[in-house]
């Protein structure tokens, strides 16, 4: 791994936030191959998808809605223990979900004067699970729980299908994990053509579609490659988003007293997901940063994708940054606004309490980033690139929106009346007075007699 020396130098904001390893993106290219993709699916339906999953997947799906059969018949072949982890994750998930939901309020501002807030559930969700390199079943478990819990009516999975399934269905885990959690709505579909699916809605092109394959959804979640998280983008005018989600990464904060083996193996645990994923080590400690290194150079060409991690640790994404001291890696970590920050240190309680930046904080040599992805309850899908800085993983509030509810009665209204008029007229928009003064006058419009209509009711 490459490294950045931070020691020594008085770095302002906008240098800090530069110095921090990123992975190159080539977006623009993305955009000019999925573009078309997009539209194509908006005009033809099921007749592009099924095109799009022979030359993305290599298959033809014979439903691009899976049978609730197959979802269930998955369920019935899942390895035991495999099943008892899902249901175990599931139970942890949706304890924490249930406490994330945010509770309604109301606040009284005078007699006659309340404004409420209600938290109402996103009526239809689109939730995509990747595929590729991997298999994601605790995607599944990430994006519908808390969509459950929020009580959004109607979740629509899309993943690609297995290549070594004739028949084009997904991968029977991730079929499983749906049977488990009650959803059956799924379908075969990966990539850019699962977004347009997704956000326009698809018409089915042969029988076992009927008229309609997928209805449009309100909103689209999930991680997904570069080609997903464009297409996301690119139809996020209409239709929400969670985030367009980059590379993943891992920050670690770690003082000379950390376990330089175990900070070896999770850096190269996340960099095992891709050949862009970022793995970064804060430290003060020149001595740790040696031997974190003597533990790479020993584990990476032992590790099942030796060739993966080898690049992704090699890349720009990737460094270990050396500090003066402990307050200068708080600093660079929370410039860096890790996806996933770990902190190995003395006192790591007072440590997360100044972390400002991070999609989630894992805290103490026995939290390591793997419990996040699969069993601690936590949700794995999280900001990246930096996004953390402004933006939160997914969680319950992602599939709720707060609607405010406005109640006033005469009392209240007339109470602000003349105000509000005053506030209106200033802004050169005397309609909007108007709007309110029409409650308590006969002719807002008679300029002659309204003051003394405002003293008659009571206004002035």
């Amino acid at each position: 791994m490459r490294i950045i020396d931070l020691r020594g130098q008085k770095l302002s904001r906008a240098e800090l936030l530069a110095a921090m390893p990123r992975a190159a993106m080539g977006t623009s290219e993305a955009t000019d191959l999925v573009r078309p993709i997009l539209d194509d699916v908006k005009e033809r339906g099921a007749a592009a998808l099924r095109d799009f999953e022979k030359k993305f997947d290599h298959v033809r799906p014979a439903n691009l809605r899976v049978p609730k059969e197959a979802i269930q018949a998955a369920l019935t072949t899942l390895d035991p223990e495999v099943r008892s982890a899902i249901e175990e994750s599931v139970r942890r998930a949706r304890a924490v979900a249930a406490n994330q939901v945010p509770k309604d309020f109301h606040t009284d501002l005078a007699p006659g004067a309340r404004v409420a807030e209600r938290w109402i559930p996103i009526q239809r969700v689109g939730l995509y699970v990747p595929g590729g390199k991997a298999v994601y079943p605790s995607s599944v478990i990430m994006n519908a729980v808390p969509a459950q819990a929020a009580g959004v009516e109607s979740l629509a999975i899309a993943t690609p299908p297995a290549r070594d399934n004739e028949e084009g269905l997904p991968n029977k885990t991730i079929l499983a994990t749906c049977a488990i959690l009650g959803v059956d709505e799924v379908y075969a579909v990966g990539g850019a053509q699962a977004i347009a699916m997704f956000a326009y809605g698809a018409k089915g092109s042969e029988p076992q579609d009927g008229d309609v394959l997928c209805d449009p959804v309100d909103k689209i979640t999930g991680p997904g490659n570069i080609f997903v998280a464009t297409a996301k983008s690119l139809v996020s005018a209409f239709v929400g988003i969670d985030a367009v989600a980059g590379p993943t990464e891992i920050g670690i904060i770690a003082d000379k007293d950390a376990n330089p083996s175990l900070l070896a193996a999770d850096l190269i645990g996340q960099a095992e997901h891709d050949e862009l994923a970022g793995s970064v080590l804060f430290t003060d400690s020149e001595e740790l940063a040696a031997k974190v290194q003597e533990n790479l150079n020993y584990r990476v060409p032992r590790t099942e994708h030796a060739e993966r991690v080898h690049t992704s640790l090699s890349g720009t994404q990737s460094a270990i940054v050396l500090t003066d001291g402990l307050d200068q890696s708080i600093d660079a970590a929370n410039a860096y606004a890790a996806e996933h920050l770990e902190i190995q240190t003395a006192n790591a309680d007072d440590v997360v309490k100044r972390i400002k930046n991070a999609g989630a904080i894992f805290r103490g040599p026995y939290s390591p980033v793997p419990l996040g992805d699969y069993m601690s309850g936590s949700n794995h899908v999280l900001p990246t690139g930096g996004t953390a800085r402004f933006a939160a993983g997914l969680g319950v509030h992602t599939f709720m929106k707060p609607v405010e509810v406005i109640e006033y009665d005469e009392e209240g209204l007339k109470e602000l009346a003349a105000r509000i008029n005053a506030f209106a007229v200033s802004e050169d928009l005397p309609a909007h007075g108007e709007c309110v003064l029409s409650r308590f006058v006969k002719d807002p419009y008679d300029k002659a007699t309204l003051d003394a209509q405002e003293k008659e009711a009571g206004l002035k």
